[in-house]
């Protein structure tokens, strides 16, 4: 996995799926972030880090529909995005949102064990999952 930093687009994988979304029809995009949160948060198992990185940009999506939700600024996410567009998502994927990221929080999580053995003092990658998990749930 290809990692610049810690944002939600940060890396190979996330940035690869993004572009995947921007190319689908527009009507396909929801099925699209639907599976990539389902995905992550019905995994019983060890939950692989490329599995996660495409939750945590699906997520950051969801967050970004949310009043108040954070703006999407990385060159990274989906172009369509970018230039101001917007995703009608159904309002039941922020909570599967919401567990999504609590599942790649969890112990038996390739990400979470990645980022915490990098992690200096300051993990900006946790922090950036917990700011997105606070946009979610705060509703």
């Amino acid at each position: 996995m290809g990692t610049w930093d810690s944002g939600p687009f940060d890396n190979d994988t996330a940035a690869d799926w993004c572009g995947d979304l921007n190319d689908a029809d527009v009507g396909k995009r929801p099925m699209l972030v639907r599976e990539a949160l389902s995905r992550t948060a019905g995994e019983a198992g060890y939950l692989e880090a490329d599995v996660a990185c495409v939750a945590i940009a699906a997520a950051a999506i969801v967050a970004a529909q949310q009043p108040g939700g954070p703006e999407i600024t990385s060159s990274y996410a989906p172009d369509f995005l970018l230039d101001g567009g917007r995703l009608d998502l159904p309002d039941d994927l922020v909570p599967l949102a919401a567990r999504a990221l609590d599942r790649i929080m969890a112990a038996d999580s390739e990400w979470h064990f990645l980022w915490q053995d990098a992690a200096g003092p300051r993990n900006r990658a946790f922090d950036s999952v917990h700011d997105l998990r606070g946009v979610l749930t705060a509703r």
